[in-house]
């Protein structure tokens, strides 16, 4: 296991579950359960991690390792279950947000798929949960494409068999941890200075000096105050919601004001993160809200290898301007700027060099980093191109998908944003405690797309929407619609269930007026 998927691994606890996700929409009728369970166990021998638990080393000399699971039961990983009436986008989030806050079972194989019926217009779903120390945003698009069908096809009657490998002993892993601390070449270079050492352990030369010393330039912009109200702790239990929008009106707001599809998207999120801050009273003049953009930096090479492979951007999201053209201006000077000055490649030598701490350490102040507050990072902000091309499970169509990001530490929110088949889906995470405003955020996204689609040449720049009246810091410790007795289902928040229903009536059809 890499440094990197050791660290998520290391991190996790109760409060803190570090699975990814997605729940993907198909159309009807729903498969039987069989039928399900032979399509996916007919696909598996593409991924073997799927069979493999994690194996820690005695007294955690070494990093984690993935062997073969005896015991592995495809049964256990692949759940039924059901939304109640009317089997709207309320009652499929409210599910959504109870299965994304429980833990994967460390013991087994570390991914669970859940078929969900009972949704309307006769549809169905499947919620999947991968752990992150398995796979990164964009080898789990990779993985999305694996297990799913590119043709519609009946499952097969018959799967084929699988023997597991055997399993090593402790001191099979002590004696293959000594073996692999000897063979590992830069351990013969340790000597060199700080810098030279970063440049030969990332394999990229006398160029990674340059983007070291670019990386700690390229930190001034964090003299910019960040918003109040987005870090504190988090509890066990999560509210999970999503926002819409398509590339074909980023395309269209890129001809009519300029920069990438990343620039109008981050430019929306930030008008939804201003509505937030607005409605519950804090202050956004001149202030930004920090967010780490994960970037990959999977070399082609690397295609169809399961783990991670990103590095990050730290952004200021420039919450205090109320004008759409002049935020998105704001968010493209930033992101050039990240691009002149290697920050990500940067990060990613960094990175690499967490693989010379001693396993013990590396985990220990993986877990330290997420127990003290910190207001450098307010949230988590990930971008992952999915598949332009239709994917099939059992034979039926998969019509749209909502991406799940993990919290932890004292980071309250993060969104992810997948793209299919020409759509844009923002899915959004909130600790249940702290957030009962999430819904806020995510009109707040599709309003942001939609300002700045009127500003590219549909009627001029549209007025910013007013947002909700603050409310009090005692209402703003309460959730808004939550039962005492069932503190894990999130709330539908202020959202219209006429609305909420239409996203799933319209599949793939949804516009920015949301679902």
């Amino acid at each position: 296991m890499s440094p990197q998927d050791a660290m998520f691994l290391a991190v996790e606890d109760d409060r803190n579950p570090m699975h990814i996700g997605n729940v993907c929409v198909f159309e009807g009728p729903a498969p039987s359960y069989g039928q399900l369970v032979r399509a996916v166990a007919a696909n598996l021998p593409l991924v073997p991690r799927y069979r493999q638990r994690v194996r820690f080393v005695p007294l955690q000399l070494g990093r984690p390792v993935w062997v073969d699971d005896p015991h592995f039961q495809i049964l256990y990983h692949i759940r039924r279950t059901a939304i109640p009436r009317p089997g709207g986008a309320d009652e499929l989030r409210n599910l959504a947000g109870r299965v994304f806050a429980q833990n994967l079972d460390r013991g087994k194989p570390l991914w669970e798929l859940w078929i969900v019926e009972g949704l309307e217009e006769g549809r169905w779903a499947l919620l999947s949960k991968v752990h992150h120390c398995m796979v990164d945003g964009v080898s789990g698009t990779d993985l999305l494409t694996v297990l799913l069908d590119r043709e519609p096809k009946a499952p097969p009657s018959r799967v084929p068999a699988w023997r597991p490998d055997p399993e090593p002993d402790d001191l099979h892993l002590l004696a293959d941890t000594i073996a692999d601390g000897i063979r590992d070449p830069v351990n013969r270079i340790r000597g060199l200075p700080f810098v030279a050492r970063a440049a030969i352990a990332s394999g990229l030369g006398v160029d990674s000096v340059t983007d070291l010393f670019n990386l700690v330039s390229s930190l001034g912009s964090w003299r910019q105050p960040a918003a109040g109200s987005l870090n504190g702790p988090i509890g066990p239990h999560r509210r999970w919601s999503w926002a819409s929008g398509s590339l074909a009106q980023v395309k269209e707001i890129r001809a009519g004001l300029g920069g990438t599809v990343n620039d109008v998207v981050i430019a929306a999120i930030t008008r939804g993160f201003r509505d937030l801050l607005v409605g519950r009273g804090d202050e956004v003049d001149g202030r930004v809200v920090r967010t780490l953009v994960p970037v990959s930096v999977r070399r082609p090479s690397e295609k169809g290898l399961y783990n991670n492979r990103v590095s990050g951007l730290f952004p200021g999201l420039p919450v205090g301007i109320r004008d759409p053209v002049e935020r998105l201006d704001a968010v493209r000077r930033q992101m050039d700027g990240f691009k002149r000055s290697g920050q990500a490649v940067a990060g990613d030598v960094l990175t690499q060099l967490t693989g010379y701490a001693p396993p013990m350490l590396l985990s220990v102040s993986a877990r330290l980093a997420t127990r003290f507050e910190q207001r450098l990072v307010q949230t988590v902000t990930t971008n992952v191109p999915g598949p332009q091309f239709p994917l099939y499970a059992a034979g039926r169509k998969m019509l749209y998908a909502y991406p799940y990001v993990p919290i932890a530490g004292t980071v309250r929110i993060g969104i992810a944003i997948f793209s299919y088949l020409g759509e844009l889906r923002f899915g959004v995470t909130g600790d249940y405690d702290s957030v009962p405003d999430l819904e806020v955020l995510t009109r707040g996204i599709e309003s942001g797309l939609a300002e700045l689609r009127a500003a590219a040449g549909r009627g001029g720049p549209a007025a910013p929407a007013a947002p909700r009246r603050p409310r009090s810091a005692a209402a703003r410790r309460q959730p808004r619609v939550a039962a005492a007795s069932q503190p894990s289902v999130p709330s539908g928040g202020g959202r219209a269930r006429s609305a909420s229903r239409a996203e799933l009536r319209d599949g793939a059809k949804a516009g920015p007026a949301g679902p």
